[in-house]
């Protein structure tokens, strides 16, 4: 009985301990967590390579400040009618800087059947799309931090007394763009006119969102109040949730298809 339970007893821990190694290293992720480092995959995967050949990032910046330089000289930047329209002017290059991100975002994975490969993958639908979004949503709003200060220098306006409130603005109003683009984006993928597509689909979609972007980037710029234009708050939020559920619903269906 001395030696049985001597050896039970030594060979016990090991066994505990290789059983908590295995569990450690063999034990499959959680579905709640392994969905976020796909989804983070996808959006590092999209983000490294813009960084890398800059294709679409320096054609969106360049043609943003173009756009901006041609309006400045089209307008007095002293007259307060700059302030009457500001917000209409913003978010006009916004929109048209932002369909050029936009497009490219599933057109790149036609190169070598790339898009093949993710719709393959064990990334579902709605991963990659959320992935493919994060991506977008990263591009666009550093495009609209290069084109802001170049806006309020070429126009003379100044927001810093309420830049929480547009920094609110441009982020909720941006990821309205940014779901819509992307759904449509990989609606029209396979398509020989998607450039030309892609924006006549997305900004018909966008006329409730911007209209409440252009409202309160105008009001905040003329350092206004807000009062009761925080109606448009609650449009910009809920069409961000209705539009994100649907299209990770609805994505699976366009991809497959």
């Amino acid at each position: 009985m001395t030696p049985l339970s001597f050896t039970e007893s030594t060979d016990k821990p090991a066994a505990d301990k290789a059983t908590a190694v295995t569990s450690a290293a063999g034990e499959p992720p959680k579905p709640r967590f392994a969905a976020i480092r796909m989804i983070l995959a996808i959006a590092g995967k999209d983000l490294r390579t813009e960084i890398r050949t800059k294709e679409t990032i320096n054609a969106a910046l360049a043609f943003a400040v173009v756009i901006l330089l041609l309006f400045s000289y089209a307008f007095d930047p002293t007259s307060d009618q700059v302030r009457e329209i500001a917000g209409g002017l913003l978010w006009l290059v916004f929109l048209f800087a932002g369909a050029l991100v936009l497009n490219r975002s599933f057109s790149r994975e036609l190169t070598n059947d790339c898009l093949d490969a993710l719709i393959a993958s064990p990334a579902s639908g709605a991963q990659l799309w959320a992935g493919k979004a994060l991506a977008n949503y990263v591009l666009l709003l550093a495009i609209e931090a290069v084109c802001l200060p170049v806006f309020g220098i070429f126009y003379n306006l100044t927001w810093l007394g309420q830049l929480p409130l547009l920094v609110l603005v441009i982020a909720l109003a941006t990821w309205a763009m940014t779901i819509i683009g992307t759904t449509f984006s990989a609606m029209t993928v396979n398509l020989r006119l998607r450039e030309l597509m892609l924006p006549t689909l997305l900004y018909p979609m966008l006329i409730p969102p911007v209209m409440g972007a252009v409202k309160l980037t105008t009001t905040i710029m003329a350092g206004d109040p807000i009062g009761d234009d925080t109606i448009w708050f609650r449009l910009l939020i809920g069409y961000d949730i209705i539009f994100t559920l649907l299209s990770a619903a609805l994505v699976e269906i366009l991809l497959v298809g």
